[in-house]
């Protein structure tokens, strides 16, 4: 099994040798068991795949490295050119259309895929609730939503660790979690507001994990280099992955529905 952050091989533990591996594995170990699912459930290896917002393809490529048919709709064309170079040297084929997420539904259709991908995407949306919609009503009966957004319990860790205490408090009590007119990122999201979006969209919530737990605190010196480190950071983020206390304290949190 190749294509992944991780040796090469997503969701497999050794030789791990990039920060952004320890940043996805989580997420990887997620998709993975929801694409057994859905394949199990099916009868079909090769599951149709919908990334909206999938940008140059760090999820889409090792998807299709899978075996599975991805489609990746992204509003700028310089990253959909990039998905496609990135494809290309991988050898395999990732389908890339024009279009915003937020008009996911009128790009790629009703029903059309077994898995859709929504990464770092919604807290940039004029409509959370409107995109959410959008996703559920692309995938199929029986499938899966995959949404990773930006926590907002995290911004204010980490707003306090780097002296900006006023912009901590701020993001603390900001109904979109943001820490000031300067902030970057339109919305953040809780625990309990993602999965009452998914809800609302008639989605069955299954699992809310946190990610980057830890791995956006520790300096990328301690782990640059040192395999057994890289892996026993991947073992902590995964054992506090689901902590009702330490996944709230994730940079992202990564929710994962069902269509009935």
């Amino acid at each position: 099994m190749k294509g992944a952050p991780v040796d090469e091989r997503p969701g497999t533990k050794p030789g791990i040798r990039r920060t952004s591996t320890v940043r996805t594995a989580v997420v990887w170990d997620v998709l993975r068991a929801a694409l057994d699912r859905i394949s199990a459930v099916s009868g079909r290896t090769a599951l149709d795949v919908v990334d909206a917002g999938g940008g140059t393809g760090g999820f889409a490529v090792p998807l299709a490295e899978l075996g599975h048919r991805v489609t990746v709709v992204d509003a700028s064309p310089d990253a959909l050119a990039a998905l496609e170079r990135r494809a290309a040297e991988k050898g395999v084929s990732v389908q890339a259309l024009q279009g915003d997420a937020d008009d996911l539904l009128g790009v790629v259709g009703t029903d059309s895929a077994d898995l859709v991908l929504c990464h770092s995407v919604l807290e940039y949306v004029d409509d959370p609730a409107a995109a959410m919609a959008s996703l559920a009503a692309v995938v199929r009966p029986g499938g899966s939503v995959s949404v990773l957004a930006a926590g907002q319990v995290a911004t204010v860790l980490h707003r306090a660790l780097a002296g900006h205490f006023d912009d901590a408090r701020h993001a603390l009590t900001d109904p979109a979690g943001r820490w000031g007119d300067r902030d970057p990122v339109p919305c953040r999201l809780t625990r309990d507001r993602l999965a009452a979006l998914a809800e609302g969209a008639g989605l069955r919530v299954g699992e809310v994990h946190g990610v980057r737990i830890f791995a956006d605190l520790v300096p990328s010196g301690l782990i640059d280099g040192d395999n057994a480190a890289a892996e026993a950071l991947v073992a902590l983020e995964t054992a506090a992955s689901s902590h009702p206390v330490l996944r709230d304290l994730a940079t992202q949190l990564h929710l994962l529905a069902h269509r009935a």
